[in-house]
């Protein structure tokens, strides 16, 4: 009798030892899984904000991961509200809306040569092989002409016609063999959207691009003949510039619109060149290319570390904004901002991602 007690009594403290031990197996799971998916959203990104701080140059710094916005800070009495001079991140956005003006038969394609719009310029002999240069040449800074940028870039600015000093630089190359960049190109496409459309380039991005996007795309300057500063000076607030990042992530798509064709956006991040001056950078449709933190990405850049960066593979926006004035520390700055980056932003997102990856899911 007392055997057969023992026994029942036995099965049932293993029975309860199976409960017990099930039960906390189970709580575990549930917390490993609220852990895994609430990380991202806890992610405090305390290096980021503890190093930013120290950058006198920093405006603001924002992330959305998947379109929710996991980190937005300003510095040094910036705000969200503030309009920040992007420099030539500005070229991205006119990159977009050439694609745009392509895909609407404004222009006739990539390979249009640019003597169907400038031939008044180029009408003697060495004008010939200029005319030559195509749409495609222009924006991946493959159009063979003597830079505008550096040594050029005060004498260009103050002349009356800015498409014309551009023309009239010396060929330094075939069009299409190497890149030389120089913002001429871009204020060349300037010009040829504002002939194309019939409207000007701001008038045509608040219409085509940025009214889709929910804001108001701010006034920027002109040249002395009245078109818009093509891939410089642009102004947007950091939160605008997040906004266009995340219309490139969508491959184009903005509010269930399809703003921007998404083959011009496969198209855009495509290693149309080769940077002259960093080895493993590389040039697309108004964007560069690079790995950082071990992914591909694509970004835009702005004098004095004003970013726009994307990172595909984990469906990231970066944005930073800072001071544009010229000063000697902001080589430092931007080396600093690009560790800041790689170590504080984008490493921390995939080591929870890929954490996440690699377990529970």
């Amino acid at each position: 009798m007392h055997l057969i007690i023992r026994n029942i009594t036995q099965k049932r403290n293993l029975s309860r030892l199976v409960g017990v031990v099930f039960s906390l197996l189970f709580s575990i799971c549930v917390y490993a899984q609220e852990k895994d998916t609430q990380s991202i959203d806890t992610l405090r990104f305390d290096g980021a904000v503890k190093t930013a701080e120290t950058m006198p140059r920093l405006y603001g710094i924002l992330v959305s991961q998947q379109g929710d916005v996991i980190l937005e800070k300003y510095f040094n009495g910036s705000s969200s509200d503030k309009l920040v001079n992007i420099k030539s991140a500005s070229k991205s956005i006119l990159s977009a809306l050439v694609g745009i003006a392509i895909s609407q038969g404004h222009i006739s394609s990539l390979n249009q040569p640019i003597g169907d719009y400038f031939g008044e310029h180029l009408n003697n002999d060495s004008g010939r092989h200029k005319a030559s240069i195509t749409i495609e040449n222009l924006i991946t800074m493959q159009s063979g002409l003597e830079s505008t940028s550096n040594r050029n870039y005060g004498a260009w600015v103050l002349s009356t016609d800015w498409v014309a000093f551009a023309l009239n630089l010396e060929m330094e190359y075939p069009p299409g063999m190497l890149m030389r960049y120089s913002t001429g190109n871009t204020h060349m496409l300037s010009a040829i959207l504002t002939k194309a459309t019939g409207l000007t380039v701001l008038q045509y991005a608040r219409e085509n691009l940025t009214s889709s996007l929910g804001f108001r795309l701010a006034e920027w300057p002109r040249d002395p003949m009245g078109i818009y500063f093509g891939g410089n000076d642009m102004e947007m607030t950091a939160r605008q510039m997040l906004k266009f990042g995340e219309l490139y992530l969508n491959r184009g798509r903005a509010n269930g619109k399809q703003v921007v064709p998404a083959k011009w956006i496969n198209d855009s991040f495509q290693r149309h060149a080769n940077s002259t001056r960093e080895q493993g950078r590389y040039y697309g449709y108004g964007w560069w290319l690079r790995e950082m933190a071990g992914y591909d990405t694509a970004y835009a850049w702005g004098y004095g570390g004003q970013f726009i960066i994307l990172v595909p593979d984990l469906k990231l926006v970066v944005v930073t904004t800072s001071s544009s004035f010229p000063n000697r520390d902001r080589r430092s700055h931007r080396r600093e901002l690009t560790m800041l980056l790689e170590n504080h932003i984008i490493k921390p997102v995939a080591d929870v991602l890929n954490t996440k990856s690699a377990g529970l899911d």
